[in-house]
């Protein structure tokens, strides 16, 4: 699956952060139709992020579209407007159903249809920000085969619970855990909420780390200077690569010597270690990064 560490939103009506996003080198970008748009500039913004599809030079940054919740009646013109000028997917917000990641599925199949492109090429990020939307997400990771990930939404699920937002985070700390429980039982990504205190980057690579250390791929940015920060939280360095290869190394010995459990630097290690340094590995390997030559 593509390697999505920092996933940078921008506003959909504001062509030149449009264009200073795609020049960072973010993994993705994520324009943005809901919340980072006026209500009387969600047309105009639609236009321009079509037109942004089909002009500015991305590079190897995906590009993602976050249409309006469906409630509001919006989602479907999102669709229609701005999926034929061909984003690699749709970011879906307040996710409270299965049948929510269904129905627009079918919008977008509609769309492949009509254009000739195969069927669910168009992926899709379902946001979970409300406490419906986490009681229900056994029933969200097997709604749609279309569906790549989780995005934890905190602010609005604090919102939703009438919780007051705390730096520690106990408010949210259970469904924190619940979106990556899932996301991972699914085989699908898991996308930590956006650090929102843009002048604080110690917090922010706390927070980053944390997320790293519960499994999660990858986090929101929601600022241009938040994006190299989290990518390389997210791409071990080559201490991190050396010592898992040591490990794997290690254990691949004492396999053949017959040996289960074993001592390794003042430490016993079992399998789940060996499958712990073979993820760091393979988190390198998707950031580009030749294990072989560390």
């Amino acid at each position: 699956m593509q390697t999505r560490r920092a996933l940078l939103f921008m506003p959909g009506d504001d062509r030149h952060k449009i264009e200073k996003g795609a020049a960072l080198g973010a993994d993705a970008v994520i324009m943005d139709l809901e919340d980072g748009v006026a209500l009387n500039r969600k047309v105009e913004a639609r236009q321009q992020v079509a037109a942004a599809l089909r002009e500015v030079h991305f590079h190897l940054t995906e590009r993602w579209v976050r249409i309006n919740a469906l409630h509001t009646g919006w989602a479907e013109e999102d669709v229609q407007v701005v999926v034929p000028a061909h984003p690699d997917g749709v970011v879906l917000p307040k996710v409270q159903t299965a049948q929510q990641v269904q129905d627009i599925s079918h919008h977008l199949s509609l769309v492949e249809h009509k254009h000739d492109w195969p069927e669910g090429h168009i992926r899709l990020l379902a946001i979970i920000e409300t406490a419906r939307g986490v009681m229900n997400l056994r029933e969200i990771v097997e709604s749609d085969p279309r569906l790549d990930g989780l995005i934890f939404g905190a602010e609005d699920l604090a919102g939703d619970l009438g919780a007051t937002r705390t730096t520690g985070g106990a408010e949210v700390a259970y469904a924190r855990g619940a979106v990556v429980l899932h996301a991972k039982a699914y085989g699908l990504q898991a996308f930590d909420t956006p650090f929102v205190d843009l002048s604080d980057m110690t917090g922010l690579e706390s927070q980053t780390r944390e997320a790293l250390y519960m499994g999660y791929d990858g986090k929101l940015a929601i600022h241009p200077r938040q994006v190299a920060l989290i990518q390389k939280v997210f791409t071990p360095d080559a201490d991190a690569i050396r010592r898992a290869q040591h490990l794997i190394a290690a254990h691949h010995a004492q396999q053949a010597a017959g040996s289960g459990v074993f001592e390794l630097d003042g430490r016993m290690v079992d399998q789940p270690m060996v499958r712990a340094a073979e993820t760091v590995l393979a988190r390198a390997r998707a950031a580009g990064i030749d294990v072989d030559s560390v």
